[in-house]
């Protein structure tokens, strides 16, 4: 998902010690979708309550915004709202991809491959309004804000780190950095000790900072220019881009041309089955509001516990640790200089 800028853009390790203090903006949907995926039973399964209710996601929103608010940080969750039209194609292509991942699940839980199982499990991820709406449920209660984006979240993410109302942007994918965010923090959800698929190997996911100012400085382009290297790759409004062409190609060619005009007119071969321009006004100009407030309060203890343990089938006990652990937030100076 999203614009692939990986073998292109410099990353630099950075640790949840030296982001407290800091006010970090999660897309929401890429953080569940990661809870979706990785929190699953060993043979794919997610985790449900008595009535088959996915809980997987509420299971990672609890766990991981206190292990963050016990570092320092501040975070709040910015959900989608209504897709561009150009997006319509990538929606329907994601729906077909998970229906392909389903088969091979199901296929490979007849045969007893566990281990393939739950890696074609967690293709089959599905955010869907029901899991969106719990997810603000429990936020609410745990005193964590949260920001209904008008269209794509990681657009909004990006304004209001721009604006300078949170330290930078939490996801997983480079489109905040086409869409503007000064500051990009990629693992912030799934940091920690991971599996790698079919291997007997584990390795340590660390989070890593991009930061906007410094890839333009060391690519020689304006963010205008880096929005074209990522339609030439190929975005969630044209996630064909272009046959042949891949990050660094794209980057060659706007560094030598300057933009995709100039690239069509040098190389007569290339041709574009989509308007640019649109994609670019999405990347530049995107529907955004400032219509949000950022306040943190003290989790509402019996809230969490009603929500979670009385309708969602959590360990009581184990739910009052996690509070009492955001409670305790040993990394800010007090409790009352964090929760205002």
């Amino acid at each position: 998902m999203g614009v692939d800028l990986a073998d292109v853009v410099s990353e630099q390790p950075i640790t949840l010690e030296q982001l407290s203090g800091k006010i970090l903006a999660i897309d929401a949907y890429n953080a569940l979708y990661q809870f979706l995926a990785i929190i699953r039973q060993p043979d794919g399964t997610p985790l449900k309550d008595h009535q088959g209710k996915i809980t997987s996601h509420l299971s990672g929103i609890l766990y991981r915004t206190a292990n963050l608010t016990e570092k320092g940080i501040k975070v709040t969750f910015v959900f989608d709202g209504k897709p561009p039209e150009l997006k319509q194609r990538e929606i329907i292509k994601r729906r077909q991809v998970k229906l392909e991942a389903k088969a091979r699940y199901e296929q490979a839980i007849q045969e007893g491959r566990i281990e393939d199982a739950r890696t074609y499990a967690q293709a089959t991820s599905q955010v869907k309004d029901t899991m969106v709406a719990d997810a603000k449920i429990l936020l609410d209660a745990m005193g964590v804000p949260w920001v209904q984006a008008p269209s794509e979240g990681e657009a909004q993410a990006a304004s209001m780190s721009a604006r300078g109302d949170v330290w930078g942007v939490a996801s997983q994918d480079h489109d905040s950095l086409l869409f503007g965010t000064p500051r990009m923090v990629k693992n912030l959800a799934i940091t920690g000790r991971r599996k790698l698929p079919r291997r007997n190997l584990f390795v340590e996911v660390e989070p890593k900072l991009i930061e906007l100012p410094i890839i333009l400085r060391e690519m020689s382009l304006t963010k205008e220019q880096l929005v074209d290297v990522g339609i030439l790759i190929g975005t969630d409004f044209n996630p064909d881009g272009i046959r042949g062409i891949g990050p660094k190609t794209a980057l060659r060619l706007i560094q030598e041309n300057g933009s995709i005009e100039r690239v069509i007119e040098g190389n007569p071969k290339i041709q574009l089955s989509y308007d640019y321009n649109s994609i670019r006004r999405i990347f530049l100009h995107p529907d955004v509001t400032s219509d949000y407030s950022l306040k943190w309060s003290r989790p509402n203890q019996e809230k969490v516990i009603d929500f979670l343990c009385k309708g969602r089938d959590f360990s009581e006990e184990r739910v009052r640790k996690v509070i009492s652990k955001m409670m305790s937030n040993s990394a800010s100076k007090t409790l009352e200089s964090y929760f205002n």
